[in-house]
């Protein structure tokens, strides 16, 4: 019993010296940002900022529901290189059927894109204002 615990700890020192290297310096980090970190005190300590700029405004601002649309396709065409990418690292296992495949997804996917190009799902930039004409 002894010799198997031994021989446990022999296998796993690197695991138990890296846990302990890393609550280490945790500790460390901590430990030198409350000594040497900024104590200042002053009227704009306690204000909102963000990127260097104060904000303006209320924070329960509405948005367009088109910027939430556009995120929306988005993180669905973002899912579509995630399918890719695995495809790509599994092509030569694939053969043709697998190529084939992916060139139908791509093709849907494309006929999605241009149909949300065509009814302007893409187009959350407000529309120009139509110019008034002169009466000569």
């Amino acid at each position: 019993m002894a010799d198997q615990i031994q021989q446990s700890i022999a296998q796993n020192w690197a695991i138990g010296f890296y846990i302990l290297a890393v609550l280490g310096l945790c500790a460390f980090m901590i430990g030198a940002s409350s000594v040497l970190g900024g104590r200042g005190k002053g009227p704009s300590k306690n204000l909102p900022f963000e990127s260097g700029i104060i904000g303006t405004g209320s924070a329960r601002q509405r948005f367009s529901v088109k910027f939430y649309l556009v995120a929306m396709l988005f993180v669905i065409f973002d899912i579509e290189a995630v399918f890719l990418f695995a495809w790509a690292v599994a092509v030569e296992e694939l053969g043709w059927p697998g190529f084939w495949g992916a060139a139908v997804f791509i093709f849907i996917l494309l006929a999605g894109l241009l149909y949300d190009a065509r009814v302007g799902a893409l187009d959350w930039a407000p529309s120009p204002r139509p110019r008034p004409q002169r009466s000569s």
